[in-house]
């Protein structure tokens, strides 16, 4: 018990508590707005918001490249003014990505509109934010690094917040539907983008230098985990796709209500791991066999605690629902326990992830990530055609434990910790 509380001590749970705070406050303005939104917006206006939210994060994935995650590993490996360099270097490379990937669907908007059924004048857009974003991410990814929470959760705050208020004055005021929605969402990521750039310059946070050692290194540790985060995204993002398929617009509506609730786990398992992947890869540099064995009893508590805060919100889920969401939308509750402890094994997997980060070995994630996103396909399919809607939950739920498996096995292989509590000797 000394051993753990011993971490407790550290600087990681100031972070934790300002990660974790900062990301609840700013989850939970939209959360918040739901009594107001469910009332406003029909089921069918949620499935085409939910459809715009897959679509950006899918586009993120292509323009982004994970260039934010090659700059938080090398801001711990290289002198600050090659940091300069190497941020210029990730920012042209973005940059390509984008044009690359705009006229790409300003050419193809018309077919993918038709099979996703969502208005093709709207996607070249959804390029454009996801551009913005990515600035957004590197801001925010030089602040974790350095370990200023409060910087980085004002940040988030302050463009969620924005987001917000635009969506509600053009929802309520002027009744532009699920477009207001789109519309707030567009209009922060793009004014926070501008903010993100503006602040990286007056930071002198990047020089803009060819180099091309550097481009090799960003693009070898981000183009391996593009498959990744692809499969990540059809682990999170394509059951949403087949109820919109499988069943309609509207139970995708639904579906994303329950959704949002259950991934109350996510948020609490992502601020964490914010907070923690830096406090672990500074540890970890130490190569103390007594502080590993401290980082693995505290993994093993960490994972039975998101496990009962998982059963603990599905419980309560039904009774909040009820009185807080429009009638329309009550039997969200149902998903909810498949979705968070869905998210609760995905918190497990954050913890044994960050070992394949520190050494670099990220190419083998795509296949387990690949494996899952297969795998999530395939149980969808089933699932929904036996079940229904909760049939998307219940994939959701199994893929995650079994990349958590798989993830656990392969962190083992290409980087030794004590995971059997035994001591060296």
């Amino acid at each position: 018990m000394y051993q753990i509380t011993s971490i407790l001590r550290q600087k990681l749970f100031k972070n934790v508590f300002i990660f974790t705070s900062s990301n609840v406050v700013r989850s939970a303005i939209p959360f918040l707005l739901l009594p107001i939104l469910t009332r406003y917006l029909t089921p069918n206006d949620y499935g085409i918001v939910a459809t715009f939210q897959v679509l950006l994060s899918f586009a993120i994935v292509f323009i982004n490249l994970n260039m934010h995650g090659a700059v938080a590993i090398n801001y711990y490996k290289i002198e600050k003014e090659d940091l300069r360099i190497y941020i210029g270097n990730v920012i042209s490379i973005i940059f390509i990505s984008f044009l690359i990937t705009f006229f790409l669907i300003l050419f193809l908007k018309n077919p993918l509109s038709h099979i996703i059924k969502f208005p093709e004048n709207w996607m070249p857009i959804i390029i454009v934010v996801a551009f913005f974003q990515s600035f957004f991410t590197i801001a925010l990814t030089l602040w974790q690094a350095k370990q200023k929470a409060l910087s980085y959760g004002l940040f988030q705050i302050a463009q969620t917040a924005m987001n917000v208020s635009i969506s509600l004055i053009l929802i309520v005021t002027y009744g532009w539907q699920w477009q207001g929605r789109v519309l707030g969402v567009v209009s922060a990521s793009i004014i926070f983008g501008f903010i993100s750039i503006l602040i990286l310059y007056h930071k002198k946070a990047f020089k803009f230098s060819i180099n091309k050692s550097y481009i090799k290194d960003a693009l070898i540790f981000g183009i391996p985990l593009v498959p990744h985060s692809m499969g990540t995204w059809i682990i999170t993002s394509i059951d949403k796709v087949f109820i919109n398929s499988m069943v309609d617009v509207a139970s995708t509506g639904i579906y994303t209500v329950g959704y949002q609730v259950g991934m109350i786990i996510g948020l609490l398992s992502t601020s964490f791991n914010k907070a923690w992947a830096p406090f672990l890869f500074e540890k970890l540099k130490e190569n103390n066999f007594s502080t590993k064995l401290r980082i693995v009893k505290f993994t093993y508590l960490y994972a039975l605690c998101i496990n009962l805060m998982a059963l603990a919100l599905s419980l309560i889920a039904p009774a909040f629902l009820k009185i807080f969401v429009s009638n329309d939308f009550h039997l969200s509750y149902k998903y909810v326990f498949w979705i968070s402890l869905g998210y609760a094994a995905n918190g497990m997997y954050y913890m044994v992830v960050n070992y394949i980060f520190y050494v670099k070995k990220t190419y083998v994630l795509a296949w387990i990530t690949f494996l899952s996103a297969g795998i999530n396909i395939v149980l969808n399919f089933f699932f929904i055609k036996a079940n229904g809607a909760i049939g998307a939950a219940q994939a959701t739920t199994v893929t995650f434990l079994i990349s958590f498996i798989l993830t656990w096995i392969l962190s083992a292989k290409v980087y030794n910790m004590p995971w059997l509590l035994r001591r060296q000797g």
